[in-house]
């Protein structure tokens, strides 16, 4: 099967194609632009559901449920966001055999639809604050799309919130950012940069809009979520007011904010080889394969019964382990393919652990065991083999995001002024520099190098670059900030 796909030195783009559809992570719709994920392709998504609904909860939020459609007018009522999100609605104006008095629009985003029940439910400081987020769908009708990283439907979850005060909205939003940072490391494997995006790039009706950015292995960006302040945009557009402790009518502070499928896109574009899939303990459904080796007939029972001990021992030793999962074992009895056919097969589906256990093997007491991130043969005395699956577990998880944060490290650059920028930006990578924020300089650079500014990094981050000093692009000197500047999907 590892034929089947494209060196990534050949043809990145058509590299990552093939680990999607070779790998069975999802396959296209006979509707343009959309996607069929298959289990292999859902199971991933509903770790990445389980583990990330239960770090939102653990906030305060609650799960909540609003409509798909939604009418035109709301979208009208704040004028950034219906004209940053126009260009990508759906829009339905027959129904039923006939045409609706309103047309509506197919969620694109919620903010409109949930802050007109916002306005109903919210009446007092006593109802602050309001913390709700949904598991969805999203319609956006885009030109070119990609397998999970940009398709017309999609599947993420969005929060929305409303605080009585200014600093309560900004708080929420850094602390959603923080949570997504913490995912994607701690889950995904997944180093990523937290920072503010300029004003061309923010969120259309956002205060500002908060993000994380990953760098892929060819040396491109990609927003993994983002969070935005909202401010009281929303809130003025649909009178979203309470009644303060002070007797006051205000208006409230909101946040949104969300990550989507884009996450596996992301995953597989950090992680995975030329023989398929690679996949961080933590997403697998299946974390161990064993494979017995039933070439003779009159060892064929002894080799089944030994692997099924095996696979009952591991269990038992996972569920002490102290691993964040429970550990799923899949014995492979089936005798129509060959144990070669199905190396490459769970090569290509990224199971983290495979085991081989023979007659000859159990004359040894071992087992021989390959990690798939390194692909090298390990001899394993039986005994110890429940041990050694989850210490292999533990190190492969914590490997894939060392070694994915070297990469990134080792492919960002500081870079003095434009010209040089210009040139280095050819070989990929994240730059970093001193940048004025000005809408028409970014325009600029977008349109001579296909590079954004990615993010206004927070904190140190991996590279303390000073804040201040000539803007890379224009030589100004003054109020400049710290910019990454990338390629980007």
């Amino acid at each position: 099967m590892a034929e089947k796909i494209t060196p990534r030195s050949q043809d990145f783009s058509q590299w990552y194609q093939d680990i999607v559809l070779q790998a069975k992570l999802a396959d296209y719709s006979p509707v343009k632009g959309c996607m069929v994920i298959r289990p292999n392709g859902y199971s991933i998504w509903e770790a990445i559901q389980r583990d990330l609904d239960r770090r939102i909860k653990e906030t305060g939020v609650r799960n909540a449920y609003f409509p798909l459609f939604i009418p035109e007018s709301f979208l009208k009522k704040e004028a950034e966001h219906v004209e940053g999100f126009a260009p990508e609605c759906a829009v339905v104006t027959h129904a039923g055999g006939k045409k609706l008095e309103e047309a509506l629009v197919v969620r694109p985003t919620s903010e409109t639809i949930i802050n007109s029940m916002f306005a109903k439910w919210v009446q007092s400081y006593r109802d602050l604050p309001l913390l709700i987020n949904q598991w969805a769908n999203l319609v956006r009708w885009e030109m070119r799309t990609r397998l999970f990283l940009r398709t017309t439907e999609f599947l993420w979850q969005e929060g929305h919130t409303c605080h009585a005060t200014p600093e309560e909205a900004e708080q929420e939003t850094r602390l959603m950012l923080q949570v997504y940072k913490d995912f994607s490391e701690e889950v995904l494997a997944m180093p990523v940069i937290a920072g503010l995006k300029t004003d061309s790039e923010k969120f259309a009706g956002a205060l500002r809009t908060y993000c994380i950015e990953a760098m892929m292995q060819d040396k491109k960006a990609l927003q993994a979520g983002t969070s935005h302040n909202l401010a009281s945009n929303f809130a003025k557009a649909f009178d979203t007011k309470f009644l303060d402790s002070d007797g006051k009518q205000k208006l409230v502070h909101q946040t949104s904010w969300g990550v989507s499928t884009r996450l596996i896109g992301g995953m597989i574009m950090t992680h995975s080889d030329d023989k398929g899939l690679v996949l961080p303990p933590r997403l697998a459904s299946t974390h161990v394969a064993i494979v017995p080796i039933m070439a003779k007939a009159e060892t064929k029972a002894q080799v089944l019964e030994a692997a099924d001990k095996l696979a009952a021992a591991i269990r038992e030793k996972g569920a002490v382990s102290g691993l964040p999962y429970t550990v799923s074992v899949s014995v492979d009895k089936d005798e129509t393919k060959q144990p070669g056919w199905k190396f490459f097969e769970y090569e290509m589906l990224g199971i983290p652990v495979r085991i081989e256990v023979g007659p000859r093997d159990l004359e040894k007491g071992q087992v021989v065991m390959t990690r798939r991130d390194i692909g090298t043969k390990e001899f394993v005395p039986l005994a110890d083999a429940p041990a050694r699956v989850c210490a292999m577990l533990s190190s492969m998880q914590k490997d894939l995001l060392e070694k994915a944060r070297a990469h990134r490290n080792a492919n960002t650059f500081r870079v003095e002024n434009y010209e040089e920028f210009k040139e280095k930006i050819e070989g990929g990578g994240f730059f970093i520099a001193p940048f004025c924020p000005d809408k028409e300089v970014e325009a600029k650079v977008k349109e001579e190098t296909k590079a954004t500014v990615r993010c206004l990094p927070l904190g140190d981050d991996f590279l303390p670059i000073p804040e201040s000093g000539p803007c890379m692009v224009t030589g100004r000197k003054g109020n400049n900030v710290r910019a990454i500047f990338a390629r980007s999907y």
